[in-house]
């Protein structure tokens, strides 16, 4: 049975902040939101183009990489 003490933070609109009822930007959120989503893939292509040049996933890419820059 959950602690009857612990109380839960009470649930935001999207765009409204905690400390106030004024509401975000929401306009500057959705272009901020979609260039992260853009990076994101960008990055995973990249990840997975590594992959078919290398034959290593992104965490044998970064060991390869280390380990040649210590060499």
């Amino acid at each position: 049975m959950p602690d009857q003490r612990y109380q839960y933070e009470p649930l935001e609109a999207f765009g409204e902040s905690l400390t106030t009822n004024r509401p975000w930007n929401t306009s500057a959120l959705e272009v901020v939101e979609r260039l992260n989503g853009r990076t994101a893939m960008v990055g995973f292509a990249a990840a997975i183009i590594g992959e078919l040049v290398t034959g290593n996933g992104p965490a044998g890419q970064v060991v390869g990489l280390i380990r040649w820059y210590l060499s």
